[in-house]
């Protein structure tokens, strides 16, 4: 069975290595936020948290919008490390989404994940560039990593996009396998599934997906 690697590199170039008190910064604004939400975090505490000056915080980050921005790109290129190594093996397609779907609900009911999801969903009337930000380097950029893998499927024939385009296919199944368990986590924070239910619910989306798209002889 061939093996191709899907490279990252041709989506989304590598950002640059922040600093030291960039760093330092950032993991002092990413516990104040997800202690506080947007609106309740300030940079003076954020300050206090990273035991920095003001003209520390601004040198590096031009408001709080711009460091909670930083704070949601970290976490999503954190959480999505493992996502963009996942490899495309011709002829075991299941086994691929199956890695893809598990891999995801874990980064959406992580702590971190859902906390920030919350954060983003109360304050996205009031501040709308926080929806965007949230969405393009979360759940768009699984998206664009699907689509790489759903690509290759199509042009080894192990899916039948049957008129639809990669992309459509890979915003179907993302979707579909953070709906319920994101949804019911989001309204139910203490109850966090467990890994048997993760499983289960990415075995029943992907065998869903694949009864409909993949190509049989």
């Amino acid at each position: 069975m061939a093996k191709i690697i899907l490279t990252h590199s041709e989506v989304k170039k590598a950002e640059p290595e922040l600093s030291a008190k960039a760093r330092t910064v950032l993991n002092a604004a990413k516990k104040v936020f997800l202690a506080h939400g947007f609106s309740g975090a300030t940079t003076d505490m954020i300050q206090r948290e990273a035991g920095v000056s003001k003209s520390t915080v601004y040198a590096h980050f031009a408001n709080k919008e711009t460091l909670f921005s930083a704070v949601v790109e970290a976490e999503c290129t954190s959480s999505s490390n493992t996502l963009k190594s996942i490899q495309f093996i011709t002829g075991e397609i299941r086994s691929v989404l199956l890695k893809v779907a598990k891999t995801y609900l874990d980064i959406v009911l992580s702590p971190s994940g859902a906390s920030l999801a919350r954060i983003v969903i109360g304050e996205v009337d009031r501040f709308p560039q926080l929806g965007n930000i949230f969405y393009d380097a979360g759940p768009q950029e699984c998206i664009d990593l699907v689509t790489q893998l759903i690509e290759l499927a199509i042009a080894h024939e192990d899916i039948d996009a049957k008129g639809k385009t990669a992309q459509e296919l890979a915003r179907l199944f993302v979707a579909s396998v953070r709906s319920e368990p994101q949804l019911y986590h989001l309204t139910h924070p203490k109850d966090v599934p467990s890994p048997q239910r993760r499983e289960h619910w990415a075995e029943l989306v992907v065998d869903s997906f694949l009864m409909a798209y993949q190509k049989t002889n």
